[in-house]
């Protein structure tokens, strides 16, 4: 009997703790915090400064590509050679801003990691957090989660 009573007594005290313990769970959106950072926007507007003009090139090549397809059916073999050459200028243009976007991107992840490893144990410490969650990493929770996502931009704000 006294088996029984401690075991129920036990089990009484561990979800007595549960809700507790609920609340050193929180949720950090780590790759959005890093996106909203000022420095982030800084670098996606220097890099549309950089690939700018090739934007505005390929859309224009685009466009042209469209006008030609309306009328697919009565192009003369120049033309059709013509918009060959397009497709061709126009895909080395789509790679070389994607290969500028990737470099870009790269960059500015080798710059911020060493911050915001520092700013997500400052939000651990500051908060107790036990466990921390992405938010594609939870497929159930009965409770809101603390998202300390903002807070973590404006800390990396005073970093970078």
């Amino acid at each position: 009997m006294r088996r029984l009573t401690a075991a129920l007594s036990l089990a009484l005290l561990v979800l007595l703790a549960l809700p507790a313990q609920a609340d050193d769970v929180a949720m950090l959106d780590w790759r959005r915090a890093l996106l909203e950072t000022d420095a982030a926007q800084r670098s996606m507007s220097d890099l549309e400064g950089l690939v700018g003009s090739q934007q505005r090139q390929a859309q224009s090549l685009e466009q042209e590509l469209n006008a030609l397809q309306q009328r697919a059916g009565s192009l003369t073999d120049s033309e059709r050679q013509e918009a060959n050459r397009k497709v061709g200028e126009l895909n080395q243009l789509m790679g070389e801003i994607m290969q500028a976007r990737q470099q870009a991107e790269q960059q500015f992840l080798q710059r911020a990691e060493p911050h915001l490893e520092r700013a997500v144990d400052q939000l651990i410490t500051r908060h107790s957090v036990k466990v921390l969650v992405e938010p594609m990493g939870v497929l159930h929770s009965e409770q809101q989660l603390q998202d300390l996502t903002s807070e973590l931009t404006q800390i990396l704000n005073t970093m970078l």
